[in-house]
């Protein structure tokens, strides 16, 4: 009696085995959620997301702060802590860990660069690059620099 008792559960739960296992196949795989496409922040933003519009706009204000670093004191910025209270640049903008992307900065008295270089280069994660004339640069394929196409 005990053996046919063991039987009948044995065989109860290669018949829920194979069940589970005929559902497992038949559940449909599910689809990946698209990712929201980009939505420009202003007309002409040339961002591809949301994090090319945060580092754009960190750059932005940069480069914006070393112009009138600049005007006033008639050479640029050497560090970004001199950069503080110019502009719209404030204290904690000094930390160059920016979301998905790390700054780099070397200012001199005639000049600087600065660079913005994305933890995973790809298609909506460029680098990006600027010096004393203003101009942002962008690459997709490798850490842009004053040779990489500007960005508009």
């Amino acid at each position: 009696m005990i053996h046919q008792r063991k039987m009948a559960v044995l065989a109860l739960l290669l018949v829920f085995a194979a069940i589970f296992c005929s559902a497992q196949e038949a559940a449909p795989t599910p689809v990946p959620a698209l990712a929201p496409s980009y939505q420009p922040k202003f007309p002409g933003d040339p961002s591809r997301s949301d994090s090319e519009a945060a580092a754009l706009g960190y750059m932005r204000t940069v480069v914006r702060a070393q112009r009138e670093f600049n005007k006033k004191y008639d050479h640029y910025a050497m560090s970004l802590a001199q950069l503080v209270h110019t502009g719209s640049f404030t204290k904690r903008m000094t930390n160059p860990e920016r979301g998905d992307y790390s700054v780099g900065f070397h200012g001199t008295k005639d000049g600087f660069t600065l660079t913005m270089t994305p933890k995973q280069l790809d298609a909506q994660h460029r680098s990006f690059f600027a010096q004393e004339d203003l101009k942002i640069h962008a690459d997709e394929e490798k850490a842009a620099d004053a040779g990489s196409p500007i960005i508009k």
